[in-house]
């Protein structure tokens, strides 16, 4: 019989301890270690298929000019939006987390591709519901599913393998990571030493057999996926479904993609028939206003390689406190400061006394640094309570001398905003070399300083 050790292990971060510490070491948080009792690893290594093997091929080192390289191939699903996060499609042999809050629709997304890819044979491994209820599921996503759409309720990796061997299928979903356990560590579902030899053996699977491997994961209250930190460095992509339940609107980001750009986005909407993919978000995130209201501009922004015009709404009023509150949703607060202190020094404008309030419509978390120039711009809509046009849009980075910067891809955003309507867009007048005014019916007006935006707007 194997001898057995006991070690520590924190639930937050995977750092393991010989003895028990009050506070992790590694990511500081307190009353994390829990104890957990690991078996003693055999000299021969278990692979997937649950056979060991005491013999390791050794690996000689290649010069990198003789290494063939092959263009991996992808599996392009019917979802346009999922294949642009992955970068284009599946890659064979992958293994992808997507993370989420509860409900938000991580096992909606997960069956509904399943079922849609057409003339494959899905493996579909639940942990958390009983056939009856993916049943019921499947049946109000899917009219006639177009795969050969398997459904396993098991939470064993040893029997989930023996199934896989018999029915061989094309595409393995696990839901999720942390309902799974292993016989070969002695340790309950979800711990940090269970999960992470889980993930190890689902790896080592879709390695050696090449089958796309999609793993649902849960995440702690700070919005991290729950398990050691290492589950992310063992996977090929991290996705995250992110939205508010109370509203329809759900966003698939990539946090870490070793095939594509890791700063894709996807948008769906949240129906009683499923997830449907939204083609074009910049109708959604800008709002149907009949007429021009004080403290909304709209910015052209990049999410990746997608231009996207999102809406940026301001509220500025006297404190009636005080210390005057500063508020910020989708956006740096602190980067909001500092356009304050950039609209009171070099602008003249008196906020030290003012409440300032940004939202950014939609529930996007924005980061693109050429909304800095709508930003102000609505702050001083709402201080002066003067609207800004309905078909005038915004896309530049604010310095901190006022000056007005370039950003990248500005003809992509010129672009968006001329197909969605818009007749005018404030850009730095640094932008200008190199670009063909011509080929847009916009009118593009070019800036140097913040001084010259707000003589152009507001006189």
């Amino acid at each position: 019989m194997a001898k057995t050790r006991s070690a520590y292990f924190c639930q937050s971060c995977g750092f393991e301890s010989a003895k028990w510490l009050g506070k992790c070491p590694s990511c500081q948080q307190w009353n994390t270690l829990v104890e957990e009792v690991i078996e003693k690893a055999n000299p021969a290594i278990p692979n997937w298929k649950g056979t060991s093997t005491s013999t390791q091929r050794l690996n000689k080192p290649a010069a990198i000019r003789d290494i063939q390289f092959t263009e991996e191939h992808r599996l392009v699903t019917p979802d346009k939006e999922f294949n642009r996060v992955l970068g284009g499609g599946i890659v064979g042999g992958s293994i992808v987390l997507i993370g989420g809050e509860p409900g938000i629709g991580k096992s909606t997304l997960m069956l509904q591709l399943a079922l849609n890819l057409p003339g494959l044979k899905v493996l579909y491994v639940s942990g958390e519901e009983s056939e009856q209820q993916i049943k019921m599921r499947a049946e109000r996503l899917v009219n006639s599913p177009k795969a050969e759409c398997y459904i396993l309720t098991e939470t064993s990796t040893q029997n989930i393998f023996k199934q896989v061997e018999i029915l061989q299928p094309d595409l393995l979903v696990i839901d999720s990571i942390q309902t799974l356990y292993s016989s070969h560590i002695e340790s309950t579902p979800g711990s940090v030493s269970q999960v992470r030899e889980c993930t190890a053996e689902l790896l080592r699977f879709a390695k050696e057999s090449g089958t796309p491997v999609f793993l649902i994961g849960h995440i702690t209250k700070d919005g991290m996926i729950a398990g050691p930190k290492i589950l992310e460095h063992m996977v090929d992509t991290v996705l995250q479904f992110e939205g508010d339940r109370h509203h329809v609107y759900r966003i698939l980001r990539a946090v870490k993609n070793r095939f594509g750009s890791a700063s894709e986005l996807g948008i769906y909407e949240m129906q009683g028939s499923g997830l449907r993919e939204v083609s074009n978000p910049s109708e959604i995130l800008l709002s149907q206003r009949e007429e021009p209201l004080s403290g909304i501009t709209i910015s052209a922004m990049m999410e990746g390689l997608r231009p996207m015009l999102v809406e940026v709404q301001a509220l500025v009023s006297v404190s009636a406190y005080g210390t005057p509150q500063r508020s910020a949703t989708g956006f740096d607060t602190k980067r909001m400061n500092m356009l304050l202190a950039v609209l009171e020094k070099r602008c003249g404008f008196r906020l030290s006394t003012q409440d300032v309030f940004l939202n950014i419509a939609g529930g996007l978390r924005v980061e693109d640094p050429a909304i800095d120039l709508a930003v102000i711009v609505s702050i001083i809509s709402s201080h002066e309570n003067m609207p800004v046009g309905l078909k005038t849009c915004f896309a530049a980075e604010v310095g901190l001398s006022g000056e007005i910067r370039a950003v990248n891809r500005v003809e992509q955003r010129i672009a968006e905003a001329e197909k969605l309507g818009f007749e005018q867009i404030f850009i730095s007048r640094y932008n200008k070399k190199g670009l063909d005014v011509s080929r847009y019916k916009i009118e593009i007006k070019t800036v140097a300083k913040v001084e010259e935006v707000f003589t152009a707007l507001f006189g």
